[in-house]
């Protein structure tokens, strides 16, 4: 027989450190919380993180993929991932995880935006065509139901998975005769043209015209405004923006966003900035002394968002920092490299470039957190990290937050560490429910 008195071989980090072995779940988590699908990360590349967030979707039940799925969506504000754990549900074949209604529930509730119904049904065939199941009809049928006439208009795009050809496959019931006539029109090719910034960028108005018709008529969402904000500045309607600015719904735009938009208007950061805090500005400040540790390493700098972004992980991490700054009693923010280094006391936007100025010479989070321990100085600490070590990583001093803000397969932030994948300002949120 084979023999079963081996050693467990030790898994390690990128770099190198003693990673700590997970449960499915932890590892489903970590897979998916920070994963912007497909895209290539510094050390692993995008189409082994799906295929591992498809296996850790197989190692857990329906119930549990589901929870994961929607806290992705709804707490994260990714779009893709959760669609690929939706699929992945409808996929599983175990006798003893009966489907139920889970599965239509979820993706019910994870498709937000109209072209994700067509997302969703690519996904769904991208290993060849096949009937939809029955949850998977049903789940795309009660996604239909939220859409109104300009947001069906807006992703009605000649692609490969049309929405009319989705709402043939999910033989959608109208909730009445007003969305019967809608979805004649989609059918039909009669939706009215929606009046969005690209359609009206090609109208052939004058530039100027444009912008100021958008910002007064409040046609321009958040995303919108804060990818176009170069281009309303050179259209002279600066004033305006600001305005627009002070009044945005943020609470759907991921906090890199705001550093993104920076890049390109750095002009308006004090805007950025003030429209990047009103998220949090009701919320109640973690008392007592707090440090702050964020990773400043090579694969943070070397590792961007997507591919069409020039956003980085590191950025990711700063926004985080950013936040976490405002949300602390008593902070003190640091670097770690090859050891950690003090950031001088900034906020918002001069807190991101403090950070960015720190030195970087390694990976080394153990010998930053003893020396972080030697000091004494804190109660709790917050890393904000892609936890790839070189050095294992001892146990905090008081209470201890890893935050990780990349997909990769092993980490080192477990055991006396509270483990936390993400980089959303809800993982703030969960610090504040653990404590509260």
């Amino acid at each position: 027989m084979a023999k079963t008195n081996v050693r467990t071989p030790t898994i390690r980090t990128h770099e190198g450190a003693p990673a700590k072995r997970i449960g499915d779940e932890a590892q489903l988590r970590r897979s998916v919380m920070a994963c912007m699908l497909w895209e290539d990360q510094f050390y692993e590349d995008g189409v082994s993180i799906a295929e591992r967030i498809a296996e850790g979707v197989r190692g857990v039940s329906r119930e549990t993929a589901s929870q994961i799925a929607i806290e992705a969506r709804e707490d994260m504000k990714l779009r893709h991932a959760p669609l690929l754990v939706a699929r992945e549900m409808a996929r599983k074949t175990d006798p003893k995880d009966i489907p139920g209604p889970v599965v239509g529930d979820t993706i019910a509730r994870v498709i937000q935006r109209a072209d994700e119904l067509a997302e969703f049904v690519s996904l769904y065939w991208k290993d060849g065509k096949q009937p939809l199941s029955s949850q998977v009809k049903r789940g795309l049928a009660e996604a239909f139901r939220k859409f109104d006439e300009y947001q069906l208009a807006k992703y009605n795009r000649d692609a490969a998975i049309k929405l009319r050809d989705v709402l043939f496959l999910c033989h959608a019931k109208p909730k009445d005769e007003a969305q019967a006539a809608l979805w004649k029109k989609l059918v039909d090719g009669t939706l009215e043209t929606p009046d969005t910034w690209e359609v009206a960028s090609s109208s052939g108005a004058g530039k100027r015209e444009m912008w100021e018709r958008l910002l007064i008529e409040k046609k321009l969402g958040a995303l919108a405004l804060l990818r176009n904000l170069r281009n309303m500045e050179q259209a002279g309607v600066e004033k305006m923006v600001k305005t627009a600015l002070a009044n945005m719904n943020v609470s759907r735009v991921l906090p890199f966003r705001f550093i993104a938009a920076a890049k390109y208007a750095p002009q308006l950061e004090p805007e950025l900035e003030a429209a990047m805090f009103r998220s949090i500005e009701s919320r109640p400040k973690l008392p007592g002394k707090t440090a702050i540790v964020v990773d400043v390493s090579g694969s943070m700098y070397w590792s961007n968002i997507s591919a069409k972004s020039k956003m980085l992980r590191m950025d990711a991490a700063c926004a985080i920092a950013m936040i976490a700054r405002e949300l602390c009693e008593d902070p003190k923010v640091y670097s770690f490299s090859d050891t950690i280094l003090p950031v001088p006391p900034r906020h918002g936007f001069g807190l991101r470039d403090a950070i960015k100025n720190q030195p970087n010479r390694g990976t080394y989070l153990g010998a930053s957190m003893r020396a972080l321990n030697a000091e004494g100085r804190y109660d709790r600490a917050i890393v904000i990290t892609d936890e790839q070590s070189a050095d294992p990583v001892p146990d905090p001093r008081g209470k201890g937050y890893m935050i990780n803000v990349a997909s990769y397969k092993n980490g080192v932030g477990y055991g006396p560490w509270t483990h936390i994948d993400g980089f959303s300002e809800a993982v703030l949120d969960y610090i504040a429910r653990a404590e509260g």
